[in-house]
């Protein structure tokens, strides 16, 4: 779990450019659910998000809740469900399921986002609601060819096997992304940012506070040596939350 969480912070620091300038970036959901299952999945993801919030100021502390929720409960705990009835249904073509439990993942979120900023009064769901589906729907498309990408690589017996595999990989990987390539991803707007903007609700966005590395950089340095330093702290941040969720959690006594 701290080796998923590590993976998963390096790669959603890696913005990648969609239509319209804007950028969208991995969710990792499916993708650690099908490796460690759906609720050590919820437990990664959680981990990750406060690690960004708490010390990168990415997302505001008041809608951490939210983001947990949609991310993590919904993404990786609901998109997991998801892949597991469409590889049980079409086991021949997991592969296939899994790129599409993935981008049903995005749109999920995207989907718990719009009823949220509708009922916090935002912006009316009529209008809110096909701006983040349409523009998540592209980004899922991304989400869909990583995460099966990844699992091709390192993790091809979990697409055959529900016994757990280590994901040291991952590690090598976190590391190498957040060092080397986090510096060179795109700087254009994310989805959410990018709705926001052209609907003109982006200034009434949550609150951020004075976090130690805000935006993935060291304050008293500047350019891409700022990003990567930052980068290896959040991984190894990020690990050190999941694995310490991972000791707690196996050591609650199981239910009878």
């Amino acid at each position: 779990m701290g080796l998923a969480a590590a993976f998963v912070f390096a790669a959603q620091m890696l913005n990648f450019p969609i239509a319209g300038g804007t950028s969208g970036h991995l969710l990792g959901s499916v993708l650690i659910a099908v490796l460690l299952g759906p609720g050590a999945a919820v437990l990664v993801l959680t981990a990750v998000l406060i690690v960004q919030c708490l010390v990168f100021a990415d997302g505001g502390l008041s809608v951490l809740g939210a983001n947990i929720l949609n991310m993590a409960v919904l993404g990786a705990g609901v998109g997991g469900l998801i892949w597991k009835r469409l590889a049980t249904a079409a086991p021949e073509h997991k592969l296939g399921m899994l790129g599409l439990a993935s981008w049903v993942s995005v749109l999920i979120a995207s989907f718990a986002c719009s009823v949220e900023l509708a009922a916090a009064g935002t912006i009316p769901f009529s209008q809110v609601a096909p701006a983040m589906l349409g523009m998540h729907a592209l980004i899922g498309i991304g989400e869909a060819a990583m995460t099966a990408a990844v699992i091709s690589l390192v993790a091809i017996p979990a697409l055959r096997t529900t016994e757990r595999r280590p994901v040291f990989a991952l590690a090598i990987s976190a590391a190498i992304i957040a060092l080397a390539v986090a510096p060179f991803a795109c700087k254009w707007p994310d989805g959410l940012e990018s709705v926001a903007s052209a609907l003109n609700f982006l200034h009434r966005s949550a609150p951020t506070f004075a976090a130690p590395l805000p935006d993935y950089t060291i304050p008293a340095w500047n350019g891409m040596l700022s990003t990567s330093l930052a980068g290896e702290i959040g991984v190894a941040l990020a690990f050190l939350a999941a694995w310490g969720l991972a000791k707690t959690w196996h050591r609650c006594p199981a239910k009878k």
